[in-house]
């Protein structure tokens, strides 16, 4: 399979087989190929050569037409993206069954759809609000929505990629059971991650990209991570170490901050937070207990309904965007491509966006394209943003890169505060290392971070102080046992 954008090579010349009942993981750097690949099995892309063979539950081979993901549907293929495919303003269940139903039938069978989902939830204990709209959504909830619809299609090929992003390891500890099940039942699987830990524990073989070409195949019991990691970039990579902050004066302060249940997940409950220069306050918790909610109230785009916000030596009712800039607090947003990235302008105006009124931005209202341009092509040397170019669309770059634009963006500006959503999430390891590099450069240069994340490990591994999120709740901990930690992340004292 070959795919081309323009000068760029996505996949050039890839073999792959897939077995039935086999979980086969595909891993590269991002940018490697591997959602390319995975949009042209499903359809969405057409390949400039190559073609994709399927054979039915009777052995019969089948040559899929290139660009037609129906095709692919009738194939009983099925695909769960890192990135969401859902329509906000629909219910959970309306989503799950677009598509399902013939369009001309006079009445649903709403009934038998929600036995069917209420069985596939019980069975993986993936569970979603099947009467909740998907705009009520927290990610995680928006996640487990995506897997249970390619599951209601009963697929017999299925495509995850990332799937366990926004998952606690007891969610996809859970996950992985429920599909071990089904692939012993003959479900055939394609992973992608980049969690090697997960790679080595799921999958039966593992194939590996570098820069759109296949590198080798490997069995998995004859792997480790090592093996991996230097067929993935041709050498070892070590992920840096975690050392102790030093702590300084208060920098930012949560005081009692509330906010009701309803108007995002489950709100806020009187919230205490003291964060200090020098340290990384880690905030772990299940998705959708209040973590949308905190993020929203530190970035500005959401008004408590009663508590004090204090950063800069101000006291506040609410932050608004604009203060929040102006006040020092650099923003890492969980929707890196919702929130983080204006799609439709280019790499150079979204890393200035937030600096607008900057003399090195804009003289007498007019934007300095040059200056613009080299402060792009320097951040992106920097930060290791690769793309088709500085004045391409944003939209244009991996997700990956999308992240590496908003880490230079943010700390480039040395802030004083560092709000850190999932900054890792579906990033390969290589990436996220840098990610953990620059947060922790950050800390050392006096900077205070808070990090929101589902991924325990990273909580683990970069915090030096660990509070828990529960129902909206605050609860800090003083161990660093996942067993421990995660009682309290289910709402049990440790």
């Amino acid at each position: 399979m070959t795919k081309r954008f323009g000068p760029v090579t996505a996949a050039d010349h890839i073999d792959l087989e897939l077995g039935r009942g086999e979980v086969l993981a595909l891993l590269g750097e991002n940018g490697a190929g591997k959602t390319t690949l995975m949009n042209m099995l499903f359809g969405q892309y057409t390949a400039d050569s190559g073609s994709v063979h399927v054979w039915d539950a009777e052995g019969r081979e089948h040559v899929l037409p290139p660009g037609q993901p129906q095709a692919a549907i009738e194939a009983r293929i099925g695909m769960v993206h890192q990135h969401f495919t859902l329509a906000e303003n629909l219910s959970v269940i309306d989503n799950i069954l677009l598509g399902t139903e013939p369009l001309l039938r006079p009445g649903r069978n709403r009934r038998a759809a929600r036995e069917k989902l209420e069985a596939l939830m019980a069975e993986s204990g993936l569970v979603a609000p099947l009467d909740a709209r998907i705009r009520e959504l927290s990610v995680g909830e928006r996640q487990r929505v995506e897997i249970l619809k390619a599951l209601y299609r009963d697929v017999r090929i299925l495509v995850l990629d990332e799937p366990t992003a926004v998952l606690t390891p007891q969610e996809a500890d859970g996950l992985f059971a429920a599909i071990r099940g089904m692939v012993g039942r003959g479900l055939s699987v394609i992973f992608i991650s980049h969690k090697l830990r997960e790679v080595l524990a799921f999958s039966d073989r593992i194939a590996v990209l570098r820069h759109g070409r296949k590198t080798g195949e490997m069995v998995t019991s004859e792997a480790d991570a090592d093996a991996i990691i230097r067929m993935m970039i041709g050498e070892a990579h070590d992920a840096p170490e975690r050392t102790a902050g030093t702590p300084g004066e208060t920098v930012l302060r949560l005081d009692t901050v509330t906010i009701r249940p309803g108007r995002d997940s489950r709100g806020l409950k009187e919230v205490q937070l003291d964060l200090r220069r020098g340290e990384i306050v880690g905030i772990a918790g299940v998705s959708g207990n209040g973590q949308s909610a905190l993020a929203g109230v530190l970035s500005g785009l959401l008004v408590p309904d009663s508590g004090a916000i204090e950063v800069g030596g101000e006291r506040l009712t609410a932050l608004t965007p604009r203060l929040a800039l102006s006040h020092g607090v650099g923003r890492i947003p969980e929707d890196r491509h919702h929130d983080g990235i204006v799609a439709a302008m280019s790499v150079a105006e979204n890393l200035v966006i937030e600096r607008l009124g900057s003399a090195d931005v804009q003289r007498r209202g007019f934007l300095r394209r040059g200056a613009m341009a080299e402060n792009a092509e320097a951040l992106s040397a920097a930060y290791d943003v690769r793309g088709p170019g500085i004045h391409s669309r944003a939209a244009l770059l991996s997700g990956g890169n999308i992240q590496k634009l908003i880490l230079a963006r943010v700390l480039e500006t040395d802030p004083a505060v560092i709000l850190a959503n999932q900054p890792t999430r579906g990033l390969d390891f290589r990436a996220s290392a840098e990610v953990s590099r620059r947060l922790i450069a950050a800390r050392d240069r006096g900077a205070g971070v808070i990090l929101i994340s589902e991924d325990l490990d990273e909580i683990l591994s970069l915090a030096d102080r660990i509070l828990v999120m529960h129902s909206g709740a605050l609860v800090e901990t003083e161990s660093r046992d996942r067993a421990s930690i995660g009682q309290l992340m289910a709402g049990h004292a440790a």
